[in-house]
């Protein structure tokens, strides 16, 4: 028996296996929303369907999602589309993927799309039912969906052009925007036919382009939003504004849970240029301005005395980091199984060597350059319309209507792009702005908009949890892995937002189970244990650490068993051809596999590799290191990463490249530490982040296998912590066990 990982979550099954790679595809209700998995999700995220677009209310009937060619495509009178995505663009390219999949189908070249994020509404839960920008879930979910949206409106042009034209359809062809008749050499444009076109029902069935004819999906498309990046164009939640908007500026309590007692020179504040008022909030206290920098000197002069409350996850005065790993270290229950085969204790006791090792990673901060923030404006109508980043429209729009008492329908949610993403956006216990915001625009009368100093995000951040391992493993008399038995000890967010009440939480254990390396008995066992602070989705999750804790021990076990840690991966993974060939690639990219120690230029390196398989997508990377004044200097990166098939490759090099970076600074680097019940980092001059002299050369090799398309936005990630510990054992012989690594002072 194998759990699954946290990506279970969001998938109920690939959507794309219901739809053709060419041909006709009938799309069916039950192809479309998934099963059991989806449906627990939606429930959890929703408690009840929203409308077909915001505000026509919950009772509004709802069209099968992904279906309705008019919500998603406007087609414009100077030949651009804009498209409404039902994903969140945070610089991971999902707008230049869904304009190249959407445009491939409607024969649109995709620069010539202008790409939005969807309001809430049921057209767009395109995600097995549901709608959610994570989980590196977007284009594989909606990859078959989108095709089939563009091959409809395509389909209805054609269609449309027919009958102005008064010709037979199959007489008709498209190129880029038009529809043509070559016999007669006539043509229409789309947007000549825009009009009459969606009037028409759509087809239950449209033909689909022969993949062997695709002209942008496969292909390194420039992406789409570069232009307006780099001209300073781009409408990030901080540069928005609204008209007669107050700004306001937030102290919130050093520790969680504490609520504003007293103020000591409130008559000074107030009387500060351009204060419009000093408003008590849960947890904070919040001055109104005129501009956000008048607000910001005045709250940060404000003298609040701080009293504790009644917060339902207040943190004790004497909680600390070190604390909570003592705890995970003394727990020893034996948890529930997340995966067991084989006879653990013959293979055990059979075992010509018996080694241990405990592992653990810190907490970590989301340190987005964007810091937080969020518009709130009551309209003269009753609705309630807020501007703010989020990766869940639909469970934002829930939330806000819960705390302002409304319908759902009547609270109208923009979604700009994210400064920064990783996981941050999702609906945490007083980690977001949002709140705030509602509750001040509803006090002032006036539309508020809050935004975070760093510190404040650094302080109330939803940090990704505390990790621990505890690996006892046995090698046989050929040197080979016979045993193996992890304890994963802790918390994750999959477990505390989604599935409190199962035995097994995914996100603590994936990485450490269902790994695909041959060890004939082996369990993996999930022990809970409460964590106090505010917990979150980071990058890769559970894998982001718990890669490091397996491939690290399974060196250990090769080192124990006297094999080249590469080779005994290869032998484990003889029948397991896909992640084989991975492995295979990754050594050819780094011009062959060498462990070292080594010299090159005068400098002695020696190399690590580790495997992991995140978000349906499988990766390989090597790494080469040297240590110099104590340091880990890491020189090259390898990275080999199968997605199934690529839709652009380019994005998925950049995005491997990006999730490199954060996977090394955060081995390296990054720490959030816990003293007296409050973080004791609070902007960058105490959490340390890669800086670019230390930023390796990075390598990176596609591998299409042809399996069901997997993510690239995260799987960069979790290869890399344990490939640079594998390393430094190579060229030091000194096992890191701990996070980060910047902890061990090494010596040359």
């Amino acid at each position: 028996m194998i759990h699954p990982g946290s990506d279970a979550i969001l998938q109920a099954g690939p959507v794309e296996l219901a739809i053709p790679e060419t041909g006709i595809a009938n799309l069916s209700r039950r192809g479309l929303l998934g099963s059991a998995a989806g449906a627990l999700l939606l429930g959890v995220m929703l408690k009840g369907r929203p409308a077909r677009a915001q505000g026509e209310g919950l009772a509004a009937a709802a069209p099968r999602p992904g279906t309705q060619v008019p919500a998603f495509l406007e087609i414009r009178q100077d030949g651009t589309v804009r498209l409404l995505s039902p994903f969140v663009e945070g610089g991971q390219g999902i707008a230049t993927a869904m304009a190249q999949i959407v445009g491939e189908e409607l024969d649109v070249d995709p620069a010539r799309f202008v790409v939005d994020c969807a309001p809430p509404g049921a057209d767009y839960l395109v995600v097995n039912g549901r709608r959610l920008t994570g989980g590196s879930y977007s284009v594989r979910s909606s990859y078959g969906t989108m095709r089939q949206l563009g091959a409809t409106a395509r389909n209805l042009m054609i269609r449309a052009a027919a009958a102005r034209l008064n010709l037979p359809e199959a007489e008709l062809e498209t190129e880029n925007g038009t529809v043509i008749h070559r016999r007669s050499n006539r043509s229409l444009t789309y947007a000549e036919l825009v009009e009459a076109a969606w009037r028409l029902p759509p087809s239950e069935v449209a033909a689909l382009r022969d993949p062997a004819t695709f002209r942008w999906i496969g292909k390194p498309v420039p992406r789409i939003d570069v232009r307006d990046k780099s001209t300073g164009r781009a409408q990030y939640a901080i540069d928005l504004t609204v008209e007669n908007m107050l700004h306001a500026a937030v102290q919130h309590a050093p520790r969680l849970g504490q609520e504003p007692a007293s103020f000591g020179n409130e008559a000074a504040v107030r009387a500060m240029p351009g204060v419009h008022s000093i408003q008590r909030l849960p947890g904070a206290v919040a001055v109104l301005a005129d501009s956000w920098w008048r607000a910001r000197r005045a709250v940060e002069t404000l003298e609040v005395t701080w009293n504790d409350g009644q917060h339902a996850r207040a943190l004790p005065a004497d909680f600390s980091s070190a604390g909570m790993l003592a705890a995970l270290r003394g727990e020893r229950g034996a948890g529930s199984p997340a995966e067991e085969n084989g006879d653990l204790r013959a293979a055990f006791a059979g075992a010509a060597k018996v080694i241990e090792a405990e592992y653990d990673a810190p907490y970590l901060a989301h340190a987005q350059l964007e810091p937080p923030s969020a518009i709130a404006r009551f309209n003269e109508d009753g609705t309630l319309e807020l501007w703010l980043p989020n990766q869940a429209p639909e469970m934002f729009q829930a939330s806000a209507a819960r705390m302002a008492g409304l319908e759902p329908g009547k609270v109208k949610i923009h979604s700009p792009m994210l400064g920064g993403f990783f996981g941050r956006h999702f609906l945490y216990d007083a980690a977001m702005p949002y709140p705030q915001a509602i509750a001040l625009a509803r006090a002032v009368g006036r539309p508020v908009k809050v935004l975070w100093t760093r510190e404040e995000e650094f302080l109330r951040d939803a940090y990704r949890p505390i990790g621990f391992a505890r690996f006892r493993g046995a090698v046989g008399a050929d040197g080979m892995p016979v045993a193996l038995h992890a304890s994963a000890v802790g918390e994750g967010p999959i477990g505390r937002y989604f599935t409190p009440d199962r035995p097994v939480d995914s996100s603590m254990v994936e990485g450490i189970a269902g790994k695909p390396y041959s060890i004939a008995a082996k369990r993996v066992d999930c022990v809970k244990v409460k964590q106090p602070p505010v917990i979150s989705f980071w990058r890769s999750v559970g894998h982001s650490m718990n890669d490091f804790f397996y491939e690290s021990f399974l060196d250990e076990l090769a080192d124990a068993g006297g094999r080249d840690p590469f080779e005994m991966r290869l032998a484990m993974l003889s029948d397991k051809p896909r992640q084989a060939t991975l492995l295979r690639a990754v050594a050819e990219l780094s011009g062959g596999w060498k462990r070292g120690p080594f010299e090159l230029d005068g400098v002695r390196r020696a190399r690590g590799v580790a495997m992991a398989s995140p978000f349906g997508s499988e990766v390989a990377t090597i790494a080469e290191v040297s240590i110099g004044e104590g340091e880990i200097r890491v020189h090259d990166l390898w990275i080999a990463i199968d997605p199934g098939r690529a839709v652009n490759p380019a994005i998925i090099e950049a995005q491997v490249q990006s999730a490199a970076a954060i996977g090394l600074s955060s081995s390296l680097l990054e720490e959030v530490t816990y003293e007296g019940g409050a973080p004791q980092q609070r902007n960058f001059d105490t959490y340390s982040i890669l800086p670019p002299a230390r930023m390796p050369r990075i390598h990176v090799r596609i591998v299409e296998s042809g399996a069901a398309l997997g993510g690239v936005g995260e799987p960069g990630v979790p290869g890399v912590p344990p490939a640079v510990a594998n390393a430094v054992a190579a060229l030091t012989g000194q096992r890191i066990r701990s996070l980060p690594m910047s902890k061990v002072r090494l010596g040359a």
